[in-house]
């Protein structure tokens, strides 16, 4: 019998006896544990190579999301962020996913968009023909910056050209369609768009300013898709208050900055721990939601003949399994080895299933119990720990807040002298 990711009482076991199943799970090796049960994996030596003017690192805790069954395959998901309740919403959504089979994902290929920019051009519709025409000659410059990525498979695909109108004026907008494969591809991209920048400001007459990678990417998505039984939801009065809820999102985008706010979540709180850029994929994420003109929800919610709960998401995902921080950290490797996989499309789409998972979690908590409930008593022990409370007292004091429905710093404070006292 193969490995289940599905684990029950998980959140009750020792930080000791979690880092034993997850080593069980993705066959790591003694080093592996000892890396993990390291708060301060990121050694000052190695962050001041990272990045300049290191005086430091913050930690950020590093959790499993459990119970995720994705194509068929199952997951144990390491997931890096602050706020509490994250984790376990998502174990609680994927573990309600596996009655029907799970999530359900796929992707487009690696693409990304290295944008030229030439301002000045005396026609610039003769300039984008002009440009066009030599499109071979540009890709092939483009591919020869990287012949690395071309043996992979990867390279400079297409090149597209755009006119649009600014507030100075027209501007001619030229795009190389760079196949990144396993990276993310901001170096790649944008090294060849600084090599063909001389070439194109030559042929269209203009001048080339910028020459950078867009994080808008429309041909780099993955797709996630989950059935959730009626009854595991709660019954039907709490599907009908999810669609509710998600057509609020969709009318509003007040309501929508906080509805993918909870996707991103989960996105983010993944492409986190395997290093990956969450500033970009947050960035391409609202962007897309922004599309059509006015920002709107980046998943949808219908309802099946059976009654049942459908929910797919599609968005951004430019992510990578080699370089930048996935390479370097040694967190963010374990984190890639843990999931188990080869690929960055491969790590895409389980990102896209966790951002669903999370998106479900949260709106079933605003259609039946409130977000508060979960959400606030796991709170109340960040806040218990604040105060300064240690050991069993940070128990006590979150359950005697939870119990009272005072989730309070001065609260907090009281309890703790009280305790202490005591």
């Amino acid at each position: 019998m193969g490995r289940s990711s599905e684990y029950s009482g998980f959140y009750k076991l020792p930080v000791a006896d979690r880092v034993k199943l997850v080593k069980e799970f993705a066959n790591l090796a003694d080093q592996d544990e000892a890396t993990l049960r390291q708060s301060g994996a990121l050694s000052l030596d190695l962050a001041n190579r990272m990045i300049e003017n290191v005086i430091g690192v913050l930690p950020v805790p590093m959790g499993i999301a459990t119970n995720f069954l994705i194509n068929g395959q199952d997951r144990l998901i390491p997931m890096a962020i602050e706020e509490p309740s994250v984790v376990a919403a998502a174990s609680n959504a994927a573990r309600m996913a596996r009655s029907k089979g799970g999530f359900r994902t796929n992707s487009t290929e690696p693409i990304m968009i290295g944008q030229i920019q030439i301002v000045g051009a005396p026609d610039p519709q003769s300039a984008r023909f002009e440009i066009l025409s030599q499109k071979d000659k540009l890709l092939k410059h483009a591919n020869d910056q990287d012949p690395v990525l071309v043996s992979l498979g990867g390279g400079a695909r297409e090149l597209q050209v755009r006119v649009i109108d600014s507030v100075i004026g027209k501007m001619v907008i030229a795009e190389l369609l760079v196949d990144c494969r396993d990276a993310m591809g901001a170096n790649a991209v944008n090294t060849m768009a600084e090599a063909v920048a001389p070439m194109i400001e030559q042929i269209s007459g203009g001048r080339v300013l910028l020459r950078i990678i867009s994080n808008l990417a429309v041909r780099r998505l993955a797709r996630a898709k989950a059935i959730f039984d009626k009854e595991q939801l709660g019954g039907e009065a709490v599907v009908e208050g999810i669609l509710n809820a998600y057509a609020f999102a969709a009318a509003d985008p007040f309501r929508c900055a906080t509805h993918n706010k909870g996707i991103m979540n989960g996105v983010s709180a993944v492409v986190l721990a395997t290093g990956n850029d969450t500033r970009a994929i947050e960035a391409g994420a609202h962007a897309y939601a922004a599309r059509a003109g006015q920002y709107a929800s980046l998943t949808t919610w219908e309802k099946n003949s059976e009654g049942n709960l459908v929910g797919t998401l599609e968005m951004p995902m430019a992510v990578g399994t080699v370089g930048g921080a996935t390479a370097s950290n040694p967190i963010a490797k374990l984190a890639v080895r843990i999931l188990g996989v080869k690929t960055a499309r491969e790590l895409a789409e389980i990102i896209c299933a966790v951002g669903l998972a999370q998106n479900l979690a949260a709106l079933r908590a605003l259609a039946s119990e409130g977000i508060q409930r979960g959400h606030m008593s796991l709170h109340a022990r960040n806040i218990a720990i604040s105060v300064g409370a240690t050991g069993d007292l940070i128990d006590r004091i979150t359950a005697q807040m939870v119990t009272e429905r005072k989730i309070r710093v001065d609260k907090a404070k009281e309890l703790l002298d009280q305790y202490s006292k005591s």
